[in-house]
């Protein structure tokens, strides 16, 4: 599934454009609401279009993109008079918000209604003789009409056995790129056949945003309120996720990035991997003394919040299993704030879901704001501020390796396995990792059915983990040996008890 990821695809450059053009209205802007209303001809221009019979639809798509840029939600359709782009904006128009739910949202005029599970013979049948296809039905949809293999899409009961055998490869399996990618099943149909997404079982991962090859996905934004407060002189400091290394080219270092969050406006910057230690210290503990000693089945980590959300919501039984230790970004935010009670804290990560970890009611007075690598890349585009060209006048070195490796999956796992291995040794360590909420699903019902007693799980929602979050901007390859190189410059192995 992941195979459009790290492509700079028109669907990315749109939606760089949009978080360009959004952090540039809130540092030139005059007139937000003219501005605001001019963007969708400024980012769509008829003569350059490269759909000039589809500008319009162009034009009303970028408009519902910025609104949730703007941290705003979209127009309803159904209603009589939809209402001006920029109805609502005083209220986005601030420096503190944060995000009202849904958080993933569909643009139907983007969405394509594709077909959700659909087999179809394609015009590379050869007609042979033999019709495998025919043979293995097990309904009988499959005929011949005018010497080719068809479908009666009547019967057809999805199986796949035709697609199996064909020896040409001529029967195409067409499945709708979000459901596909959606590890929990929430995305449903509108009456026009369009995709919606069910809040009731989103847990926000975004994996069907960066999925969607119309791009028709988007989620909510924080820049402009983000840029807001840094404009009203309060003291912001950024918390970077591991994940960030290689995120803003390959020629740009750590301590390079550093310098240019300075230049950005940001007072300090510290590793979000500060917070990963304490965390993994704290598990490895736990794992000793609950899980080695048999008192507690298993144990399932806690910095995902997409897996933990689908944990709590699939399988209420294992609330208790839990890890109750802070995740990485609230530990590094409640850090920053003792050593900083006037700042406030922006978290910069590769996660939609940590949006919605941010503004649950315990995590809101840490977390101001929340905001993703490819975002971050709209407020640098619109400052002019080009990273490969930065002077590095910052170091780096909050962190140790174990917390740094928790960009990638498996990498909070072995982080607590080393932590036990050093301070417990001895104690047998039983470890599980699961990626991709399909996966995580798989190993909670082993979990649950008693196969994984003594375990340590760690969830991961994104295929590759952190590094695949639906707010990155490099392919996984290059960002799973960009966190390696990182863990490998830490200074220490782990944490000090």
């Amino acid at each position: 599934m992941s195979s459009m990821r790290g492509i700079d695809t028109p669907v990315r450059q749109g939606r760089r454009k949009v978080f360009k053009e959004v952090a540039n209205l809130a540092y030139t802007s005059t007139n937000l609401k003219d501005d605001m209303e001019a963007l969708p001809y400024k980012i769509v221009d008829y003569d350059e279009s490269s759909y000039w019979d589809s500008v319009y639809r162009d034009r009303a798509i970028i408009r519902e993109r910025l609104r949730l840029a703007m941290g705003m939600s979209l127009r309803p359709e159904n209603r009589d008079r939809p209402g001006h782009l920029t109805e609502g904006i005083e209220e986005s128009n601030i420096d503190e918000k944060y995000y009202e739910p849904p958080l993933m949202q569909v643009i139907p005029s983007a969405c394509n209604a594709c077909p959700e599970n659909h087999y179809e013979v394609t015009n590379t049948c050869m007609g042979c003789v033999a019709h495998p296809c025919r043979e293995v039905c097990p309904v009988g949809a499959m005929t011949m009409v005018n010497g080719k293999s068809f479908i009666d899409q009547e019967k057809c009961i999805k199986c796949g056995k035709c697609k199996d055998i064909c020896p040409y490869d001529a029967v195409s399996h067409k499945e709708r790129p979000c459901a596909k990618a959606c590890g929990v099943n929430a995305i449903k149909n509108d009456r026009h056949g369009r995709a919606t997404i069910d809040n009731e079982i989103c847990v926000s991962c975004g994996q069907c945003m960066v999925s969607c090859p119309f791009g028709a996905i988007a989620d909510k934004s924080q820049i402009f309120q983000l840029i807001r407060a840094m404009q009203s002189g309060r003291k912001i400091i950024a918390q970077v996720a591991p994940a960030f290394v290689g995120q803003f080219g390959p020629k740009v270092t750590p301590e390079m990035f550093k310098t240019a969050l300075k230049e950005l406006g940001f007072e300090d910057v510290y590793e979000t991997a500060i917070g990963a230690d304490l965390g993994c210290m704290a598990e490895a503990e736990h794992y000793v003394r609950e899980v080695a000693s048999s008192r507690q089945a298993f144990a399932l980590t806690s910095c995902c919040p997409s897996w933990s959300m689908m944990a709590k919501n699939m399988f209420p039984e294992t609330i208790d299993k839990i890890s109750n230790e802070l995740t990485p970004m609230v530990a590094t935010a409640r850090i920053i704030k003792q050593e900083h009670p006037d700042a406030s804290v922006v978290f910069i990560g590769p996660c939609a879901s940590k949006k919605l970890e941010a503004s649950r009611k315990t995590v809101r007075s840490d977390v101001d704001f929340v905001i993703t690598f490819e975002e971050l890349t709209g407020m640098f585009e619109a400052r002019g501020i080009l990273l490969e060209e930065i002077k590095a006048m910052d170091e780096m070195h909050d962190a140790t390796s174990a917390g740094r490796g928790y960009g990638v999956a498996g990498g909070v796992a072995s982080a607590i396995e080393d932590c036990i291995k050093e301070y417990h040794p001895g104690t047998v360590v039983h470890i599980e990792h699961a990626e991709s909420l399909a996966e995580c699903k798989k190993m909670l019902l082993l979990a649950k059915a008693g196969r994984k007693n003594g375990c340590l799980i760690e969830g991961m929602a994104c295929p590759g983990g952190c590094i695949a979050g639906a707010g990155t901007n490099i392919a996984l390859q290059q960002a799973v040996k960009e966190v390696a190189r990182f863990k490998a410059d830490a200074d220490r192995k782990v944490p000090e008890q």
